[in-house]
This record gives structure tokens, sequence and C-alpha cells, in this order.
């Protein structure tokens, strides 16, 4: 069976040291929509028909070569795999989208607007918005904050186990923002749950990264940012951005100790490379009359 097919595929990229979560849900979904048709194998028309259900063009191509890969792998056992063409949906330049860069103000309305969550004096509410805080002070990724345990809140920070590049690394915090993870914690035992996560739902179990978007875009749109279902702005990676530009923007314009900010915030975030770090800057007023001001201190020389 194709499914059969796809667990093997998948357990072995897994084995290599692969998360392979999107192409697993991909081809599970893939397999799915060909075994309805009654096929055993990959045909080219079926892969072309279920890549072109996704709504954008960036979408159906990843679809369509999630697929191709896979097919490739099994087309050298199993003849019957036809491999699809690479560029069927033509070829989509990719574009940076620009991060949205939050004000103190707007976060601020977001917390307020999480506080507010119902069922009124429930978890929920203290739930949301003690994740969302978090997010914002720390630039953790959205998926090692909704991965932490309890055993994982340490007098020395958080710990992160194994994300992105697999990579482990410990993430102070500021006393402020240690303070309310503590009160959301003791608010946590009230809970009566057996989940070891550290954020979790009113019924007790792990908040799960769907949700946790659907309720952010949510209070976005509650609070202005962000206009309908499928129209652009803010999102929830954007409080990593967000971290990483203010941060920057205590340095000052003395280059070395911009220097040794950029190694620090690299570690920080969990980047392999210092130049990772950069795709998270995004020029604000702030940093661009900073530069300004690095500029003419270059150009004047040092002051005797």
């Amino acid at each position: 069976m194709l499914s059969e097919d796809v667990n093997r595929y998948v357990e072995h990229h897994r084995a290599l040291g692969f998360k392979y979560r999107i192409q697993d849900r991909l081809l599970r979904n893939f397999a799915a929509f060909a075994e309805a048709q009654g096929d055993e194998a990959v045909r080219t028309q079926r892969a072309l028909d279920w890549a072109g259900q996704a709504p954008s063009p960036q979408q159906r191509r990843n679809r369509l070569l999630t697929v191709r890969r896979f097919a490739r792998a099994m087309q050298a056992e199993d003849a019957r795999y036809q491999v699809p063409p690479t560029n069927a949906f033509g070829r989509v330049a990719f574009k940076r989208r620009t991060p949205h860069i939050y004000t103190a103000k707007e976060i601020m309305a977001l917390l307020k607007a999480a506080s507010r969550l119902t069922p009124e004096g429930s978890i929920r509410p203290a739930t949301y918005t003690t994740l969302f805080a978090l997010l914002a002070a720390t630039g953790l990724r959205s998926s090692e904050a909704l991965a932490l345990t309890l055993e994982d809140v340490t007098d020395d920070g958080l710990l992160i186990r194994e994300t992105k590049f697999r990579k482990s690394r410990l993430v102070p915090l500021h006393e402020t923002v240690q303070r309310r993870l503590d009160e959301y914690l003791i608010r946590r035992t009230q809970v009566g749950t057996s989940s070891p996560a550290v954020f979790v739902s009113q019924q007790g179990t792990a908040l799960s990264y769907s949700t946790v978007v659907t309720v952010f875009l949510s209070l976005i749109r509650a609070i202005g940012l962000r206009a309908g279902p499928g129209q652009p702005g803010p999102c929830l990676h954007d409080l990593r951005h967000t971290f990483a530009v203010r941060s920057l923007e205590q340095c000052g314009t003395d280059p070395d100790n911009v220097k040794r900010h950029m190694l620090a915030l690299s570690t920080y975030l969990g980047h392999a490379h210092v130049s990772d770090t950069y795709w998270y800057l995004q020029a604000t007023p702030k940093l661009m009359t900073q530069i300004a001001e690095a500029g003419e201190n270059l150009h004047q020389g040092p002051q005797l």
C-alpha cells in the first residue's frame, strides 16, 4: 500500500536525524487522496491533481516537490512509481516576507486582549498571556516555548532541549520575566493535570501549535493589527524578529559593542551561525539613526 511506503520513507529519514514533520503530514495527506482513487503507487496526474488543490503557487510547488522526492526514492524498488515533473506549476521566486516589528504599545495591547480570553476565571487567559509575553521577552521559537516542560524551568533560566539544528541551550530570564512565569506556574497547579507541559489548555492538555496560531490571529485582528482571514499582517513569529531588532537597538553606535552583541544574540536565539541571526534584523527608525551616526563618526575620524 502507498501509505505503508510513506511510513517506511518517513521512518528512514527520521532515523537519519531529520524531524520530517511537515513532509510527513503532506505525504500522508497525499497517500490518503491517492488511495481513495485506488492507487498503490505515485501516479503523475494524481500528484498534480493533489498538489493543485493548495491555495498558493508556493504551496502547490512545495506539495509537488515533496511527492516527487518520495516517488524518486521509491521508484528504485518499485517501477510502478511515476516521478512528476519538477516545474509543472512553474518556478516560484522566493520573496522574503517583511516582518512586522511590534511596538511596546502593540505588545501590551496583545497581552491585554489575551488576558480577556474566555472562559473567565479559567487557566486559558493566563496561559496565553504568559506564552505571548515569554515569546516577546525572550525571542524563543514558538515551538520551543510549547515544548517546555516543568523540568525545563530552572533557577538559571529555561532549558531548551535539542530543537532546530539539534542544539540545546540555556536561556537566562530577566527577573521580571522569571517572576511572571513563576506566578503562572502557581496558577497552573490549580488545573489538576498530569501533563508535564508548561503551557496547558483549560482541559490540562499541552497546547498545540495550530491552536495557538488560531488564538493569536483572533487577538491580533481584535486589536486592529490584521484584517480578515487570508489577508497579510503580523504573525506569531514576528515576535522573535522584534526581540532581535529591539535588543540590537540597545547597542548604540560602538562597532565593538555591536559585534559582541551579535555573537551573544546568535547564541541566545539558538542559531548555528551568526549569519542566521542577520535574517531576523529589520530596519527601524532607531537603527537607521544609529547607523547614520556611526557612519558620521567614521567619516569624521577620532576626536582629539
